[in-house]
């Protein structure tokens, strides 16, 4: 039985109950069912713990929890944090809750919901690391998110709960503008597009300090091994890569929204805590935009970096999309990179001209206007995207295109020879915001 309940912003919504796969994070508001003040907050987990209260440094119980990034690089939390510490100068933390993937909610929903844990996650970070300022990065298109997490550090600065100053940022919200070096960039007096050459953040970040840069999801995580330590966090997941994440599961699922569930599990199951599939799949888009397809046998795969890689894939972003058999993945797949050629930072020949090229010609392909030629210049144009450009913003694209010229290969064959499939002229199936640029990247 589905226990979703509907979140107080929009159609997304947990939808694994208290008693399924353990919940979390998202514990709190399937108890209630409303989003935490800071009262709900410390009664259901009580304080954050000082350096004091711990058996040991707080990088200790993080790197024998192996947690790793829940932002899509999958990175180890400990190592980031180590590196920031022997930094010179005062460190500062950065949360990047801006979650500019399309297909995500994930970060959004945490922070709505659970706001506290977020920022004690960040409050513990900087302690840990020795920083006396959190900065939080919000896109300032989401007004109601912004001022929601405003009253949440208002609440915390009248309990005078945080030994460290937290300010909120609002910026520019384009698809690379949640980079962390991005959010550095702009953090310090310049656009929101990502710093392509070393030093990296944690080396030399804001005004020239070791800046430590997490997801909002990632530093919850963190809050929690705080209070319960590494052992517990092992309960969940593999021994490999242990811990839950949240999932953002959309498409053809009849109960669409953000769940929690442990990494390791079949992404069939993930799709039945979702409601499971309305119509027989196609394939399954993983990770993102950015991500790569799947095709629908693969369905039972877990949910894991191990058992993904050599499907060339990787959970990413936390999304999961089912693409209905109705569908038309060339046509899906044409929209997206659309998208994705507006939204490039366009500071390098990749984002500039290779992939708009990639995004013209695969638009041909998805219209019926495509032949040998064109075909074997996408497939060209395609392999050059990777490892080449000032962010790896043309790897996701490169990796997403790929991907549907092999997992739609038939389709390919169909829309070469016949113009178009019956599924091409179908209502879009995926939502994929309008492709225009930022109108401003400060």
């Amino acid at each position: 039985m589905n226990t979703s309940t509907a979140a107080p912003s929009g159609p997304h919504r947990g939808s694994l109950g208290p008693d399924s796969y353990g919940a979390r994070l998202l514990t709190g508001w399937h108890a209630t069912g409303r989003p935490a003040t800071l009262a709900d907050h410390l009664r259901h987990h009580g304080p954050p713990p000082l350096a004091g209260d711990m058996p040991g440094p707080l990088v200790d119980a993080v790197e024998a929890a192996g947690l790793t990034g829940r932002g899509g690089a999958g990175f180890p939390t400990a190592r980031k944090l180590r590196g920031v510490a022997a930094g010179r100068g005062r460190p500062v933390v950065v949360v990047n809750a801006m979650e500019s993937e399309p297909a995500s909610r994930k970060d959004q929903f945490l922070l709505a919901v659970a706001p506290h844990l977020v920022l004690d996650g960040a409050v513990l970070a900087a302690a840990e690391v020795g920083a006396d300022t959190v900065h939080v990065c919000l896109p300032r298109t989401r007004t109601a998110q912004h001022r929601q997490l405003g009253a949440a550090v208002e609440e915390r600065r009248r309990a005078r709960l945080d030994p460290v100053r937290i300010r909120l940022h609002a910026l520019p919200h384009g698809y690379v503008s949640s980079e962390s070096t991005s959010l550095v960039r702009w953090l310090g007096g310049g656009p929101a597009r990502p710093q392509g050459s070393p030093p990296h953040s944690h080396e030399r970040g804001l005004a020239g300090r070791p800046t430590l840069v997490h997801n909002a999801e990632t530093l919850a995580h963190l809050a929690l091994i705080a209070r319960h330590g590494p052992d517990w966090f092992r309960q969940a997941g593999t021994a490999e890569e242990p811990g839950t994440t949240l999932v953002t599961v959309s498409g053809a699922v009849a109960a669409p929204g953000v769940l929690e569930a442990p990494l390791g599990t079949p992404l069939a199951t993930v799709l039945d805590r979702a409601g499971g599939p309305t119509a027989p799949l196609l394939a399954i888009l993983l990770g993102g935009f950015g991500g790569t397809w799947l095709p629908a046998e693969n369905v039972h795969t877990p949910l894991a970096r191990r058992d993904l890689a050599p499907l060339g894939a990787a959970p990413g972003a936390g999304v999961l999309v089912a693409l209905a058999r109705s569908a038309c993945g060339l046509v899906e797949t044409a929209r997206i990179l659309a998208y994705l050629a507006a939204h490039g930072a366009r500071q390098c020949g990749p984002c500039r001209y290779g992939l708009p090229a990639v995004a013209a010609d695969f638009a041909a392909l998805a219209a019926g206007r495509a032949h040998s030629e064109l075909m074997s210049r996408l497939h060209h144009r395609t392999a050059l995207l990777p490892d080449r450009g000032a962010c790896r913003h043309p790897d996701g694209a490169a990796r997403l295109a790929a991907s549907a010229l092999r997992v739609f290969a038939g389709d390919v064959d169909q829309h070469l020879t016949h113009a178009t499939c019956p599924a091409a002229h179908r209502p879009p199936a995926i939502p994929v915001p309008p492709a225009t640029p930022p109108e401003t990247w400060r």
